[in-house]
C-alpha cells in the first residue's frame, strides 16, 4: 500500500487523515527560491511555520510526520535545530520522524546536510535537480537516507522541460527507481491527482507507481478541498484511490506493458500542446553553509 503524503498544517485534516491510516503527514517550511523558480505556475507555496510542526504532531497516532526544511544555505543548521529541537521541551524525541532536503544539486551538498543532522532523524533527499539525477550513484550510498522522493515539477523546469510527467514517460525515473530499489530504499515520484482528475489522470499515475514499485506519493491539493458541484469529503477521494489501488495491482504483466506505452504516448501529447519553455530553466539555489 502506497504511504499516500498529504501536506497540511491543518490539525483537523491532520487528524482525519491519521484515523485513515496509510497517510504520511508533511509540514513544508520551504520556500526560499521557490517562488523565482516555479513563477508564473499553479503551484503550491507553503506557509508553514516551525510551530506547525507540533501541532500536527500532536494529532497523530499512528501516521508519521515529515517536515521539508530550505535548500541547504548559511541557515540550515539553524532551521535544522529549531526543527529537531520541536518536543524536546516535553522530554520527547524529535516530532519530525523525517527530514526532507529539496534542491540539492550534488553529492557535497546532501553530505553537508546529513552531516548536520548528525543521524538525528531519517533522511529524504528530494531529487528535483538534472544534476542531483546525473550525480546519483554519487550520493544514493550515503548513510542517513531513508526514501530517495523523486519532486517532477521542479526537475522537468530544470530540464526545461514542457510538462512535469515527461521525465516519467523517457525512462528518467525509471531508472531512478530502480536504483533506489538495489539500495534497499523507500521510493516515490510526483504528485497526484484524484483518479479521474488531473491533465495526466490520477489513475494513470498511480498504475506507474505500481508498475515502478513506488512507496510514496504526495497528494495534489485536489484531494482536500471541494469544487463547485463536487463535494467529495476527503475520505471518500481516499476510498477511490485505494479501490483502484487494489484494482491496478491485479493486472497481468501484458497489462501493465501496455498501461506503460498508452501513458507515456500520452504524456508525449500532452507535453506538445503546452508552451514550449522560454529558454532552458535555471535552478537558483541559496548561498550554502
Amino acid at each position: 500500500m502506497l504511504d499516500l503524503l498529504k501536506i497540511t498544517n491543518d490539525p483537523e485534516l491532520a487528524r482525519r487523515c491519521d484515523e485513515l491510516g496509510g497517510i504520511r503527514l508533511f509540514v513544508d517550511l520551504e520556500r526560499l527560491g521557490k517562488a523565482e523558480r516555479q513563477a508564473g505556475r499553479n503551484t503550491y507555496i507553503s506557509n508553514h511555520q516551525i510551530d506547525d510542526i507540533g501541532l500536527i504532531k500532536a494529532q497523530l497516532r499512528q501516521s508519521r510526520l515529515m517536515v521539508r526544511v530550505n535548500p541547504l544555505h548559511d541557515g540550515t543548521q539553524a532551521e535544522v535545530e529549531a526543527v529537531l529541537a520541536q518536543g524536546l521541551t516535553q522530554g520527547q524525541g524529535p516530532q519530525a520522524d523525517l527530514l526532507m532536503l529539496p534542491m540539492f544539486t550534488n553529492a557535497q551538498t546532501l553530505r553537508r546536510f546529513i552531516d548536520i543532522v548528525a543521524g538525528r532523524c531519517p533522511i529524504v533527499p528530494l531529487l528535483e535537480t538534472a544534476d542531483a539525477l546525473a550525480s546519483i550513484d554519487e550520493w544514493i550510498g550515503f548513510p542517513g537516507l531513508e526514501e530517495i522522493y523523486v519532486g517532477l515539477n521542479d526537475l522537468h523546469i530544470s530540464l526545461a522541460m514542457r510538462f512535469m510527467f515527461e521525465p516519467l514517460a523517457n525512462g528518467m525515473v525509471d531508472r531512478a527507481a530502480a536504483i533506489t530499489a538495489r539500495r534497499g530504499l523507500r521510493f516515490g515520484f510526483g504528485g497526484m491527482a484524484r483518479m479521474n482528475e488531473g491533465l495526466l489522470p490520477g489513475r494513470d499515475v498511480l498504475a506507474e507507481h505500481l508498475r515502478l514499485g513506488s512507496q510514496a506519493v504526495i497528494l495534489s491539493r485536489t484531494f482536500a478541498y471541494h469544487r463547485r458541484g463536487d463535494d467529495t469529503p476527503f475520505e471518500d477521494a481516499i476510498l477511490a484511490l485505494r479501490e483502484a489501488e487494489v484494482e491496478l495491482a491485479t493486472r497481468s504483466p501484458e497489462q501493465v506493458e501496455a498501461d506503460r506505452v498508452r501513458i507515456a504516448a500520452l504524456i508525449v501529447t500532452i507535453a506538445e500542446k503546452l508552451s514550449k519553455p522560454a529558454e532552458p530553466a535555471v535552478t537558483p539555489v541559496p548561498p550554502t553553509a
